[in-house]
């Protein structure tokens, strides 16, 4: 990606050096293409190491893949996936190799097709927030050549272009490296959609004169709290969405979510070379040789400048202060406190705890299990007026909260 718009070429990558340039370099980028790039490449490299051993194979695995997590370490795809490639290949260790190098190639495979389903899913939901006609400002990159199709944040602008909608969507050039530019007005214009690109510095501007309805940007990692960390640029964004009251929305995969990681401030932040912001996609050297340079690749979004994120599984809405609500269409959820909300299967319901401390309700998410639950968010609440046990519901493992021995 490197290359555009200028020039399409495509590589084929063999080795884990070429997937770990590939990946550091941008020639493939975007927190889920990043994701699925690296499941076909642990299979690729696994496979070409070759070996019957599983413990061979299993020591393979874990340099190749350690080596390829350190190429960019914010987006969380990268290591979830990788992580998820271990579990499947743990899972088959009495399986002869080729039948190994099966699963491992599926498994890989199902991460794409997962991807590409998701993004489908996440452009129908960022659909029904905005209407036709609208204003959309959007940052970076985050259309399908970030993903496996249609992208995140650009996923209802293709939507919306196929069902008539008729968007006018400025993007931010986004320095020092140009996505916006670059690829964002790229595929866009090759979509057929209305696209104007501006400056970074102008954003402000464009809002001021009412050309802007929404913001669309998609995410790197998400925190537990709900901080969203982006491509560099993207807070200063949200800060003017908030100045001019213009709805704000996070749009990514399920898989961005970090559950480990409490808050923003948590989130590695990656440093990139220099010379892309002094000699980058500038015919010369732009700036005095040795003058100091800060190039941090990316920027936290705080949860309480984001109107609503939207995932595969619906809207995370915001409500009073800081807290946030799922908004499912077409499907139930279940209010755990003022500020929480748990939806799927009761066994991973079971995975939560509810506590009473003192007059606090504390929610806490003991794992997550994206396909059957999706809580973003961690608080300590004031209790309403309702009373506890309103709140807390009469299963067996809720009333052990009330109580005080946890669940």
């Amino acid at each position: 990606q490197t290359r555009l718009p200028g020039e399409e070429t495509y590589v084929e990558l063999r080795t884990p050096e070429q997937i770990w340039e590939a990946i550091r370099e941008l020639k493939v980028r975007g927190a889920p293409a990043i994701g699925v790039t690296a499941a076909y490449g642990i299979y690729v490299c696994c496979r070409r190491a070759g070996g019957s051993c599983f413990d061979d194979l299993c020591e393979t695995f874990d340099r190749t893949a350690a080596y390829l997590a350190s190429s960019r370490p914010t987006a969380v795809n990268l290591s979830a996936a990788l992580e998820r490639m271990r579990n499947c290949l743990l899972a088959h260790r009495d399986e002869p190799a080729a039948g190994i190098w099966d699963r491992l190639r599926d498994e890989a495979e199902a991460i794409r097709r997962e991807d590409a389903a998701a993004c489908r899913q996440i452009g129908e939901y960022g659909l029904s927030l905005l209407e036709p006609g609208a204003g959309i400002l959007t940052h970076c990159n985050a259309g399908h050549l970030a993903t496996s199709e249609y992208g995140t944040a650009l996923a209802p602008l293709y939507l919306g272009q196929e069902r008539g909608y008729g968007f006018r969507v400025y993007a931010d050039e986004t320095r020092p490296l140009l996505q916006g530019a670059r690829l964002t007005s790229y595929e866009l214009m090759r979509a057929g959609i209305d696209v104007t690109l501006i400056c970074d510095n102008m954003a402000s501007l464009v809002m001021s004169e009412g050309r802007v309805q929404a913001v669309l940007v998609g995410c790197d990692r998400i925190a537990a709290n709900g901080d969203a960390a982006n491509k560099i640029g993207t807070s200063g964004v949200a800060v003017l969405a908030r100045h001019y009251g213009i709805p704000f929305y996070v749009l990514g995969p399920t898989s961005t979510i970090d559950a480990d990681c409490p808050t923003g401030a948590s989130i590695p932040i990656e440093q990139r070379d220099p010379a892309e912001v002094t000699e980058a996609h500038y015919a010369q050297r732009m700036a005095p040789r040795n003058v100091k340079v800060y190039n941090p690749a990316f920027d936290v979004t705080p949860c309480d400048l984001i109107t609503a994120m939207r995932c595969a599984h619906g809207a995370f809405r915001a409500g009073q202060g800081d807290k946030m609500r799922l908004r499912v269409p077409g499907r139930d959820s279940r209010v755990v406190s003022a500020g929480a909300v748990c939806r799927g299967s009761g066994r991973a319901r079971r995975k939560m705890r509810v506590r009473l401390v003192g007059r606090k309700i504390v929610v806490i998410l003991t794992r997550l299990t994206l396909k059957n639950i999706e809580l973003w968010k961690f608080w300590t609440i004031d209790p309403p007026r309702t009373p506890p046990s309103a709140i807390l519901g009469s299963s067996p493992s809720l009333r052990s909260c009330r109580s005080g021995n946890g669940c």
